[in-house]
């Protein structure tokens, strides 16, 4: 970060008086500077007429009086220049959070809030990049785990490498690939632009079907060991229970939530998803419940922010933090759907719910 030279004692005087700020145009403070030049001059010649003092006594402090009101004005003029120039050196630095002072109303003012909406919009760039970077890399890493974990096993000789055990690596595989697609979409979901690709499926063997994924690949990514002290328990009513949604972005919703729920969870705890009809046609209601410590009221409302992992109490003996964007990602791909996602209150753990009001949306 490049800092600004600190102030010399005329510049702490300008801070104070700020007298150009009133003006509407740097045209107008000109003119009054001409004018007050003019009055001062004027003034001092009356007073040497009316004195003894020499003419050109009086002549040499006008001189000197006019030099020192323009060289205040001219400073207070290129002050903000002077203030861009620094801030524009913090950004070539990777600084994007300066900004000048726009107090004033006259073209340098209106300069200043040209710049800091410019800056603004870098910095938001900036951050869209990183956050996007961060987003992929959280991403790939499910379906890399559980191929990896395919794959050891093979190779260690734990599984076979027969025809069902190779179908479950293309399937990771083919979800890679889909991922790396979809993640892309993540740029414009400020936009609101990322198309659902919604179609009806039963939700309870879709559900076991992430589930058993989720099984094999948490704990994998970031943690030394898979936590297969926790168990996962599916609970689905009415059986035949049938969703509107786009799987692929539900999916990201319930991985991200599972592997939330896993990582905070006690040694031997229970996480529970449970699915219920919602108040609409084909709408759905889920709900993904731990044991762990619980979510403090105070820092609920902050679960779904980007880079937020919780408090310091809201670990799992396995838990490592995390990146802070899966409860993020759950939250995007819900608002892609016009559903809702929050902590809801629950006796034990955490409990979050997510509804989805199902039917067919237009996409347009």
């Amino acid at each position: 970060m490049t800092d600004c030279p600190p102030p010399g004692p005329a510049a702490r005087v300008w801070e104070a008086l700020r007298p150009l700020d009133p003006y509407r145009s740097v045209k107008a403070a000109l003119g009054w500077l001409v004018v007050g030049s003019v009055v001062i001059t004027t003034f001092l010649v009356f007073v040497a007429f009316r004195s003894a003092t020499g003419l050109r006594v009086i002549t040499v402090f006008s001189i000197i009086a006019s030099l020192l009101i323009t060289q205040f004005v001219a400073h207070g003029l290129t002050a903000p220049l002077d203030e861009m120039t620094a801030v524009t050196r913090a950004m070539a630095g990777g600084d994007y959070s300066r900004r000048v002072r726009a107090g004033r109303r006259d073209e340098f003012g209106a300069l200043a809030h040209a710049f800091n909406r410019m800056a603004a919009d870098l910095e938001a760039v900036d951050t869209h990049r990183k956050e996007l970077v961060a987003n992929v890399s959280h991403e790939l890493r499910t379906p890399i785990a559980g191929l990896r974990a395919v794959l050891e096993n093979v190779v260690d000789g734990v599984s076979a490498a027969d025809p069902e055990t190779m179908r479950a690596a293309l399937r990771q595989t083919e979800r890679l690939g889909r991922l790396v697609e979809h993640l892309l979409d993540l740029s414009r979901l400020d936009n609101g632009v990322v198309p659902l690709h919604t179609r009806s499926f039963e939700v309870w063997p879709y559900l076991a079907g992430v589930l058993k994924e989720a099984s094999i690949t948490c704990g994998t990514g970031s943690s030394p060991r898979i936590r297969k002290d926790v168990h996962l328990h599916l609970d689905v009513s009415p059986p035949e229970l049938t969703a509107h949604a786009d799987a692929e972005r539900l999916h990201q919703v319930v991985a991200n939530l599972v592997e939330n729920a896993v990582r905070h969870s006690p040694p031997h705890g229970r996480v529970t998803i449970r699915a219920r009809r919602g108040e609409g046609a084909q709408s759905l209601a889920l709900e993904v419940l731990d044991e762990g410590p619980g979510i403090p009221p105070a820092e609920r409302h902050r679960v779904f922010e980007r880079f937020n992992r919780g408090g310091s109490g809201h670990h799992g003996p396995d838990s490592d933090g995390g990146t802070g964007l899966g409860l993020a990602i759950a939250r995007w791909a819900v608002d892609l759907h016009g559903g809702s996602i929050g902590v809801a209150e629950s006796p034990r753990g955490c409990r979050i719910k997510v509804t989805l009001p199902g039917g067919p949306r237009d996409q347009s």
